[in-house]
């Protein structure tokens, strides 16, 4: 175990009495424990893996206003969206960036009815829309942004435009319209900033991944899944942030539900090497209706392109992968929208899925099914509240209702807003980072650049934290010094924490068994690994690899990693 997890442990063992302890260390979670950090009381974050390694893993990386939801009659939920994108553009400018977007259109009035069935309650699937509902959704979706509005208003083209600008989508499209959202490009690092936000701002909060709270005869308590050890904690209130899981950790601990409050749809993404096709999409998303209905996307991202997604109904929360079904599928929707362009399996570097926790519906079809969010009291022995949906984008807003609940039934008012706090490294961010960064700690254009990717205005704390321990890594910019720092600053205890969620390393495909081999090394000499546990760890780790994101990288037989 590393130092600084034994650390955190140690303070928990020292004052186990808690004001709220908030179990699930997704977004959601993540965003309860860094808004009621701010308020000054004493909160415990508990995660029964990583952080951000379930669904908010999985998302689409769009940070987005929700120009579909729409068309179900949600305007409060996109209003809320696009004032939260606004918001993370201005906190968090070094990972959510504006991205344009266009929709292909070959139709002219077709479906205009969706938006008033979906009014009407009508739950199943919409007919195709046309120029006309789509020039209707986008100047209402400009038109809430009012005054606020800080990316472009749409832009609509005809025929010959749009050969113009993307000649290699398919010929027969009539129109296309483009309008700006945003994307993040680490989404787990997000994450990982607020939780250094609040333990930052907050001594009395404390964060803790791999760990599990179960409640029993004698209260609640602590696990420490990486030893075992067991530790009694308390608290006043219990926020329940398991997303998918959360009808089932409430009942574990103490809540008895009369109705199950999430029903779940699984969301497939591809990651692609394919430069032909980055250079057809020109900068933009292409957000897209495919032959069934659904919404589809394809985007640049990171050197690859992104492609999803499925919205398939699942029964039983779960780690989960992209099927060869669903990869056929995302792989078939591209391919029928650019017939020019070679895309094939071949191409996948990775692929990932994840279970998005949306609110119990007998919506015939899953795109009606609301992407709003919802808090519920759910009552046991330690009063606990549930947080029921939610998506990355209205994450804070979602948090903001939560906490503001919470202090209600202890007693409290609220003393800080999070709307206007700079994230991580968006704090002091903003252009010359990659300059000072190569004068002042003499890296090469290349080291600064990864670097202020993947920090932000922290870079150069990292750098000087790297000092010394500066050692190259196979084939890639991180170093063994950014290795230290995972596991000393960002909460790194495994193999995937490093190359999966605090570096971009495995989903832009540069993983190799030279890298893995070297990162297991740097961790096992920092964590106290010994031979044994680092060979396990290495075979964990390609065993997940294969199996949840379609990589596979073989050990020669009889090796030693």
């Amino acid at each position: 175990m590393s130092d600084a997890r034994q650390e955190r442990i140690d303070r928990i063992t020292a004052n186990p009495a808690f004001d709220v302890i908030v179990v699930g260390g997704g977004i959601n979670g993540i965003g309860v424990f860094h808004d009621l950090a701010h308020q000054g009381l004493r909160v415990l974050l508990v995660e029964m893996s990583d952080f951000c390694s379930g669904c908010s893993a999985a998302p689409s990386r769009m940070i987005h206003g929700g120009l579909r939801y729409l068309e179900n009659g949600e305007i409060s939920l996109v209003r809320e969206s696009l004032i939260e994108r606004d918001r993370l553009l201005r906190n968090a400018p070094h990972l959510v960036r504006p991205l344009p977007t266009t929709i292909p259109i070959d139709r002219f009035a077709s479906g205009l009815a969706n938006a008033a069935l979906g009014f009407l309650g009508f739950t199943g699937r919409p007919r195709p829309r046309g120029a006309l509902p789509i020039k209707l959704g986008l100047a209402l979706y400009d038109a809430i942004t009012g005054r606020r509005r800080v990316l472009p208003r749409h832009r609509f083209r005809g025929r010959m435009a749009t050969r113009a600008a993307f000649p290699d989508l398919r010929p027969d499209l009539r129109f296309s319209a483009t309008y700006h959202d945003a994307w993040i490009s680490h989404p787990e690092r997000l994450g990982l900033e607020l939780i250094g936000d609040a333990s930052a701002q907050n001594a009395g909060a404390v964060a803790l991944n791999y760990a599990r709270l179960t409640h029993g005869a004698r209260g609640l308590v602590l696990t420490d899944s990486e030893t075992g050890q067991t530790l009694p904690v308390s608290a006043r209130m219990i926020v329940n942030a398991t997303g998918a899981w959360i009808d089932d950790t409430a009942a574990s601990l103490g809540a008895r539900l009369n109705e199950r409050l999430v029903s779940g749809t699984k969301g497939s993404h591809l990651i692609l090497d394919n430069p032909a096709l980055a250079a057809a999409l020109n900068g933009h998303m292409i957000y897209f209706e495919n032959a069934d209905g659904r919404v589809c996307i394809v985007f640049p991202y990171l050197g690859r392109v992104l492609a999803g997604s499925t919205d398939l109904r699942v029964n039983e929360a779960g780690r989960t992968a992209c099927s060869p079904q669903e990869r056929d599928y995302i792989l078939a929707a591209i391919g029928a929208l650019f017939p020019g362009v070679p895309i094939n399996a071949a191409q996948i570097v990775y692929s990932y899925a994840g279970i998005r926790p949306l609110p119990v519906s007998d919506a015939d079809f899953t795109g009606r099914i609301s992407r709003g969010h919802a808090v519920r009291r759910l009552g046991g022995a330690v009063p606990q509240i549930g947080m029921v949906g939610g998506k990355w984008t209205t994450y804070r807003a979602f948090a903001e209702d939560t906490v503001d609940l919470v202090l209600a039934d202890l007693g409290l008012a609220r003393s800080v807003s999070t709307r206007d706090l700079p994230i991580g490294g968006g704090a002091g961010y903003g252009p010359g980072l990659v300059e000072n960064l190569t004068l002042h700690h003499g890296l090469s254009d290349h080291r600064a650049a990864h670097l202020a990717d993947l920090y932000g205005s922290r870079a150069a704390a990292v750098a000087t934290f790297c000092t010394g321990q500066d050692d190259p890594l196979p084939g890639v910019p991180m170093t063994a010094g950014e290795v230290v720092w995972a596991i000393r600053h960002e909460h790194a205890c495994h193999l995937a924490d490093v190359l999966q969620r605090r570096s971009p390393l495995a989903i832009r495909g540069q993983l190799s068994l030279p890298l893995i081999s070297a990162t297991a090394r740097v961790m096992a000499r920092e964590c106290g690994w010994s031979d044994a546990r680092t060979t396990a760890e290495i075979t964990r780790f390609l065993s997940d690899l294969e199996t949840y994101h379609g990589v596979r990288l073989t050990q020669p037989e009889g090796a030693l990693p």
